[in-house]
């Protein structure tokens, strides 16, 4: 029986749960289904990863509900004190950062954060805010200004040094910058000359860096040191086989034979468990996550809309194309983590985030003036 004069329960929660994008939300189901599965056979000896790995996802999905619920106006107006803030922290982790294991990465504010992780975000968003003021004006000029606010952050995460955060934070930005009209032309010319400068690129490297690539080449060279991740990663996904060895089942994962295997490598402990099946479902679940991704840019009313969330999608393929094609052994091994399956708090408030803004698109596009 409802009290007179208080509304209906659903009418008071409807408006906090219509905020979440439908399909989107059943494909991040699925893959926190499958990632929770997953990260409790991996880590159900490390104490209190699964605690810990329940506690990000419900940080993410409060993150991504407070993204969803922010108009996309909202996110225009603070891309550039975002993308400011961001530039701003990594000068201070330059000048006085933590230093751990050699790279200088932290900063100290009251809590310890990686102001990189900031950047994932933070440039997609300022490029893409960029682009919208100058809509029906765009010049060979404009890109060269993209080019530079893209080029400051990459270079002092590079320096840092932390290639693999540079790398997404530059193909994020490298995305936005695409889908605002960049040149084929344009593009051809880049692809060769990146591939003729591949010897001063391959000379100003660091010594670890070069140590793996050529691990990528030649994992045997060095098969208790450099090469070791690889190795092991490789013999568990290929023992997986068609099926998989089962849950709890993986001797490569539970022998402790591969390192990282809740973080970075959790992809070879998925595979050696579910097997060849299960990585179809897998890389189904990320199809589906990165067409609807697509969809929603598709139906973007506004360029700023648009170019956020097609870069934000690509950022999913990409986090995914890398990690698997690490742990298989075809790219070199640079620090990325598997899209909502490897442990790791700011890696899934990141993420988190980026969902968020896809629904807040979604939903406002129809309130959204172009």
């Amino acid at each position: 029986m409802q009290i007179s004069g208080r509304p209906p329960l659903w009418q008071v929660i409807k408006p906090y749960i219509t905020v979440f994008d439908g399909p989107l939300s059943l494909i991040l189901f699925l893959l926190l289904s499958v990632s929770t599965v997953t990260m409790y056979s991996a880590g159900y000896d490390h104490g209190t990863r699964i605690d810990d790995h329940l506690r990000n996802i419900l940080i993410s999905f409060v993150v991504m509900w407070i993204a969803a619920v922010m108009p996309p106006q909202m996110l225009m107006r603070i891309a550039l004190p975002l993308y400011t803030l961001g530039v701003a922290l990594l000068v201070a982790v330059a000048m006085f950062g933590i230093i751990k294991k050699g790279a200088r990465r932290w900063i100290d504010i009251g809590v310890v954060i990686q102001p990189s992780e900031l950047l994932k975000i933070a440039v997609p968003l300022m490029l893409a805010w960029y682009f919208q003021k100058r809509e029906g004006t765009l010049r060979w000029t404009e890109f060269m200004v993209a080019t530079v606010l893209l080029v400051i952050p990459v270079a002092l995460i590079a320096k840092q040094p932390d290639l693999g955060t540079a790398l997404l934070v530059l193909a994020a930005g490298f995305y936005v910058i695409f889908l605002a009209g960049l040149s084929w032309k344009v593009l051809l010319f880049l692809f060769i000359g990146g591939l003729a400068s591949l010897p001063v690129v391959w000379s100003v490297l660091h010594d670890y860096q070069r140590q793996r690539v050529m691990t990528l080449i030649d994992p045997t060279s060095d098969p208790l040191g450099k090469g070791f991740h690889i190795i092991q990663s490789t013999i568990a996904i290929g023992s997986g086989g068609v099926t998989g060895k089962g849950w709890f089942n993986g001797t490569q994962a539970h022998l402790e034979f591969i390192p990282e295997r809740t973080t970075d490598f959790v992809f070879a402990v998925y595979s050696e468990e579910f097997g060849l099946v299960g990585n179809l479902i897998l890389l189904l679940i990320y199809l589906l996550l990165i067409g609807r991704g697509l969809l929603i840019a598709a139906n973007a009313p506004t360029v700023f809309t648009r170019l956020l969330a097609g870069a934000i999608t690509m950022i999913f393929f990409t986090y995914a194309f890398v990690n698997m094609g690490m742990v298989s052994g075809i790219l070199p091994v640079v620090g990325v983590p598997l899209p909502f399956m490897s442990y790791g708090g700011t890696a899934f408030v990141t993420l988190g985030l980026g969902v968020g803004m896809l629904m807040s698109i979604q939903r406002h596009r129809k309130l959204i003036q172009s």
